[in-house]
């Protein structure tokens, strides 16, 4: 419907001539979350810093804001609570909840005494309205080994969709798609390290997500790439980029404002839901740049694909300038 078509359908973008400045601003972005992983580090959640872990009962539904609030309370700092079903918790349906909080560092106490202090000042302060089920304490060993199989899942996921387009397309598009989608997962990966916001396991799935959503914009760039060098066989490489960037300008455009709205409410639904979808919203800004202007444009650095000259004049038909 016209009314709905704030972009205009096609554009007509010298995406190449630009190409200095993206690079520029992805270098920029690139060195900053290089300094900030060395400097600052990450700003560990529970799930790689280890600390107590308590189950418990309720006779009723449990209130997870009633209880985070009980529990903040203590100091404990962030606690993370989440509902957990079976083994008699369908009855009534979310009575059990798991309760995990930061390693506590009592003076006079070690861990082990630590988190029994923990324990016992939870129980006390939850009452007779809910039993304790389990307690246990995550030690760091395990909490690290969690850590190193998140960041070793992202590494083979980027290495294998890489693989993957290498295969579907060419070496070049493969490396292309390899340097553009490790980039996307690098820099927002960096302004966690940054802004220092929490980094756990919902961290690692947003990156594995937005993963797959930038390869997604990369292919659509690469398919009509090599759709349109088929087409227009003496069209020099810049031309080429820059025409089938802009048949997909539009497109792309859209899914991502799309895809943006619909995870927009996820930012209001609280601080596990805010930490995932932060990064799935810098993902799709990351990753719509990376592919529109960084992904093609390395192409202009390979040997030439398929192993036949690109460049050398232009495609002599009108509607073949871009």
């Amino acid at each position: 419907m016209p009314l709905l078509r704030f972009i205009p359908e096609t554009t007509n973008v010298d995406f190449v001539k630009y190409r200095w400045w993206a690079f520029g601003v992805d270098g920029l972005l690139m060195a900053m979350s290089v300094v900030a992983f060395v400097v600052l580090g990450f700003n560990m959640g529970l799930d790689f810093t280890g600390g107590s872990q308590i189950e418990v009962k309720s006779a009723q539904t449990i209130n997870i804001a009633s209880l985070r609030d009980q529990v903040e309370a203590l100091n404990f700092g962030h606690p993370t609570i989440t509902t957990v079903g079976g083994g008699g918790c369908m009855v009534p349906v979310d009575s059990c909840a798991v309760i995990r909080v930061p390693p506590q560092e009592i003076t006079g106490l070690d861990a082990n005494q630590s988190n029994q202090r923990v324990v016992q000042t939870i129980r006390t302060t939850l009452g007779k309205q809910y039993t304790i089920r389990s307690a246990d304490q995550i030690g760091p060993k395990i909490s690290g080994e969690l850590f190193s199989s998140g960041i070793w899942a992202t590494v083979l996921a980027v290495l294998m969709i890489s693989v993957w387009v290498w295969f579907r397309f060419e070496w070049q598009y493969g490396l292309g798609a390899l340097i553009a989608t490790g980039h996307d997962v690098l820099v927002v990966a960096g302004f966690y390290s940054i802004f220092q916001w929490e980094f756990n396991l919902n961290t690692v799935a947003a990156l594995l997500l937005l993963a797959g959503y930038s390869i997604n914009d990369t292919v659509v760039v690469f398919d009509r790439i090599r759709e349109n060098r088929r087409k227009y066989k003496r069209m020099s490489l810049p031309d080429l980029i820059n025409l089938s960037t802009n048949h997909i300008a539009t497109r792309t455009t859209l899914v991502s404002v799309a895809t943006a709205l619909s995870v927009l409410p996820l930012l209001f639904g609280g601080p596990v839901l805010l930490n995932f979808s932060r990064a799935i919203l810098l993902g799709i800004l990351v990753g719509t740049f990376s592919s529109t202007y960084v992904a093609s444009a390395l192409l202009l650095y390979m040997p030439p694909v398929g192993g036949r000259g690109v460049g050398g004049g232009k495609e002599e038909a009108a509607d073949a300038t871009a």
